[in-house]
C-alpha cells in the first residue's frame, strides 16, 4: 500500500500534473489519435507523422521538468514527477525499438529486397505489437500513479527509492 502524506490542495494539483500529461500522450496521441489517421485510409497515412512530433514533444517536456523540479519545494511534487519520468523512460524504449525495427524493415525492402508483405509482418510483430503492449501496461500503471497523486500518497516502491524508506517506514 502507500501512505498518506501531509501536502496541500496545490501540492496534489501539482503532483497530478506530470501523469494527466503522460496518460493524456498516450490516449489521446497514441490510442485515438493514430487509430483515427490508420482508419481513414492511405489518404491520411501522411498525417501519422504528428503521432511522434506530439509524443516526443510531451516526453521531453516530461524529461526537463522532472530534471528542473526542486526537490525542496516540495518532496511529494518532485517524486510524483521523479515517477512519470521513470514510465516516459520506459515508454521511448519502446518507441525507439519501434523506430529502429521500422527502419531495418525499409532498409531490408529497399537494400536486400525483402518482400512488402514480410516487412509489414516483421514491422508488426516486433514493432508496433510490443508498442501497444507497453500503451495499454503504462495507462494502467499511470492510472495508478495518479490516483495516489489524488489521494497525497506514494507507492510503496517509490518510497523506497526516493526517500529511502524500508518496508517498516524508516
Amino acid at each position: 500500500m502507500a501512505d498518506h502524506f501531509d501536502v496541500t490542495e496545490q501540492e496534489i494539483a501539482a503532483a497530478k500534473k506530470p501523469h494527466d500529461i503522460f496518460i493524456s500522450n498516450l490516449i489521446m496521441n497514441h490510442i485515438l489519435l493514430f487509430t483515427g489517421f490508420a482508419a481513414f485510409g492511405q489518404s491520411y497515412i501522411k498525417f501519422m507523422i504528428v503521432v511522434p512530433i506530439i509524443s516526443i514533444a510531451t516526453l521531453s517536456y516530461t524529461f526537463y521538468r522532472a530534471a528542473n523540479v526542486k526537490r525542496a519545494d516540495s518532496e511529494f511534487v518532485y517524486i510524483h514527477w521523479q515517477i512519470s519520468r521513470r514510465w516516459s523512460k520506459l515508454f521511448a524504449i519502446a518507441l525507439t525499438l519501434l523506430a529502429t525495427v521500422s527502419f531495418l524493415g525499409w532498409l531490408a525492402n529497399q537494400q536486400l529486397g525483402l518482400m512488402k508483405e514480410a516487412v509489414y509482418a516483421l514491422i508488426g510483430g516486433l514493432g508496433i505489437l510490443p508498442t501497444l503492449v507497453t500503451v495499454l501496461v503504462l495507462i494502467v500503471i499511470e492510472s495508478d500513479s495518479l490516483h495516489h497523486a489524488r489521494m497525497g500518497t506514494l507507492p510503496k516502491w517509490a518510497q523506497r527509492r526516493f526517500l529511502g524508506l524500508d518496508d517498516d517506514g524508516n
